[in-house]
């Protein structure tokens, strides 16, 4: 058996709107990015879903909120309390660089605070373990960030993160891991 898992990048937040770089933050939905993940939810609201999980930063908790609501009659508080957060699907730790203009960072340094590829890989290959130890034969509506989602990706496919294609706000990918 698998898991089947639906990788989610969380709704648009104020940062990507400005071009700030998050990282760990917790981050704020715009209205667009609520309205995004309510969409998603309606989307995902005639599939079965065994499991949400969702990184441990707010604005990913928000977006699962928003995707799970459907699944339990549009009650949040219920959706909330079924989510399983977890800090395996936390964004890159940005260090310093954190809360800086994107554009500004273009030719900076990078300083030794700034999470390495291999450590954001190792996470990704034990969020995967977890999700086959964890959910084996279920399916699963995971959302995380993007960098960590291809990280994950890179992981499960074997392949540079630099060959996986970013993914968009609210985008879904499939895994069978």
């Amino acid at each position: 058996m698998a898991c089947k898992l639906l990788l989610i990048r969380h709704g648009e937040t104020v940062d990507n709107v400005n071009r700030i770089m998050q990282g760990q933050t917790p981050g704020k939905l715009t209205e667009n990015g609520i309205n995004q993940a309510r969409s998603l939810g309606a989307e995902l609201s005639q599939k079965h879903i065994d499991a949400f999980v969702s990184s441990d930063l707010q604005r990913a908790v928000d977006t699962c909120v928003e995707v799970a609501a459907p699944h339990f009659q549009g009650d949040r508080q219920a959706a909330l309390a079924n989510i399983f957060q977890t800090p395996l699907l936390r964004e890159r730790d940005w260090g310093s660089f954190t809360g800086r203009y994107i554009p500004d960072l273009k030719d900076a340094k990078w300083t030794p605070d700034i999470e390495t590829t291999d450590a954001m890989r190792q996470r990704a290959n034990a969020f995967l373990q977890l999700m086959r130890q964890r959910y084996d034969g279920k399916t699963v509506a995971a959302v995380g960030h993007g960098i960590i989602n291809k990280a994950i990706q890179s992981v499960f496919f074997g392949k540079p993160m630099q060959d996986i294609e970013p993914m968009k706000n609210v985008e879904v990918r499939v895994l069978e891991v």
